[in-house]
């Protein structure tokens, strides 16, 4: 099945690269993660593109693909290939904050080949807090939560709650020689999908955004994300990681203007 994957690949490198050409005429150039963020293998940042429109938010939004990945084991289901991972600087929260962003999974790769993406919470050991979202690429049904994967921490709430793919080989350039591909069934992107969670205990903590290639590394996927809150305070990858102390000093500053409101509302 890889050999055979491979050589449709190869001879409709031509057509794949054609579709790309036209479908990514005058996008931003991709930019690295700012400082304070990690990357290991593709990550940056990125404007409306292909099938992925600017953030909820607006503007430029990060992303990690397979395209050009290394060696990653992912979550560890095993036959994972190649793929990528993002991390965020060490950022702080207090306990009962809400951790909010949005994601977009877009997958070039169907059939039997069920790449996927999730995102995590960490703790400063960089040990695991909360699996917060997965994302797999299938044939059919949602592709959102991920099929076959653990299950998310309690008290994650998406928005969509479950979200199948929007069809079709997608054009999106992080995705390289793939955009615009599509092997087999299951192809295609989610669109945005929101992500609530509450953490639980005061603490620092990373958010580490991966994706791997599944049984093979021919036929890309990526996930975009962008929207990231914590506590109230963004943490985007197009604005860098506040220091710890300049969230504390904020987040003293919203709860003086949150009693100056309600001084003046009694």
């Amino acid at each position: 099945m890889f050999t055979i994957k491979q050589s449709v690949k190869s001879l409709g490198a031509l057509s794949v690269l054609a579709a790309s050409t036209f479908s990514f005429s005058g996008p931003a150039a991709a930019a690295p993660l700012p400082a304070g963020w990690t990357c290991t293998a593709n990550c940056g940042t990125l404007g409306a593109d292909g099938v992925v429109t600017a953030s909820p938010e607006g503007g430029t939004y990060g992303y990690v693909s397979t395209n050009g990945g290394v060696s990653d084991s992912g979550i560890g289901l095993g036959s994972e290939t190649n793929g990528s991972q993002a991390r965020t600087g060490l950022f702080s929260a207090n306990a009962g904050d809400d951790l909010e962003f949005y994601f977009n999974y877009v997958t070039s790769d169907g059939g039997g080949f069920a790449d996927y993406a999730w995102v995590k919470l960490l703790d400063s050991a960089l040990s695991e807090v909360a699996l917060l979202f997965t994302a797999r690429t299938t044939p059919g049904g949602d592709t959102v939560p991920g099929f076959d994967m653990p299950a998310l921490a309690d008290g994650v709430v998406l928005d969509p709650a479950s979200t199948p793919i929007i069809g079709g080989g997608p054009a999106w350039s992080p995705l390289g020689g793939s955009s615009g591909g599509c092997w087999s069934t299951g192809c295609g992107y989610t669109g945005w999908i929101g992500m609530t969670y509450e953490i639980a205990a005061a603490g620092s903590y990373y958010l580490e955004f991966g994706v791997v290639n599944w049984s093979d590394t021919a036929f890309d996927s990526g996930l975009a994300f962008d929207g990231i809150l914590v506590g109230g305070v963004a943490i985007d990858p197009d604005n860098g990681i506040p220091e710890p102390a300049s969230l504390a000093l904020l987040g003293i500053g919203l709860a003086g203007l949150g009693a100056m409101r309600r001084r003046k509302t009694t």
